[in-house]
């Protein structure tokens, strides 16, 4: 994938981030990609929706299954500002997404590279490959200035 490409994907992603954050939601904001159409978006809403499984990566694979017609998103990337924690990781593994590219790492809810580290796990019956840090200073910089005006 092209740097151009990459950027474009992450930058869509960082947008769902920020409307996230202007709607008071912790500022994370995903996309599922097939044959470089976006075909699912996502931004956290776990607050507004009254539905702690309303993280961005969860609702970017529901619109990108309901889009295909189907729960498999095989050849699918997913792009999402922040390392996904448990539950995300474990929902890119059941929709067998071929790619995730996250921007800053979470050191305390990740799973991916920190915590559990799930795709790590023998009996994980898909791993994506995984690409880490793309954007990664502009998706931390969201996060801290959303949580430094929240104290």
């Amino acid at each position: 994938m092209s740097l151009i490409k990459a950027r474009e994907m992450m930058n869509e992603a960082l947008n769902l981030a920020r409307a996230a954050a202007a709607q008071g939601e912790v500022p994370v904001g995903a996309i599922v990609v097939k044959d470089g159409v976006i075909i699912g978006r996502g931004s956290n809403r776990p607050i507004d929706s009254h539905d702690p499984t309303a993280h961005a990566e969860i609702i970017a694979i529901r619109a990108a299954a309901a889009q295909l017609g189907n729960e498999r998103l095989t050849d699918c990337e997913l792009w999402v500002t922040l390392e996904p924690c448990a539950m995300c990781a474990g929902a890119i593994a059941h929709a067998r997404i071929a790619r995730l590219y996250y921007g800053a790492d979470d050191p305390k809810g990740g799973a991916v590279a920190h915590g559990p580290r799930l795709f790590e796990q023998a009996t994980l019956h898909h791993k994506p490959e995984v690409y880490a840090g793309i954007a990664a200073d502009v998706s931390a910089i969201l996060l801290r200035d959303f949580f430094a005006s929240r104290r």
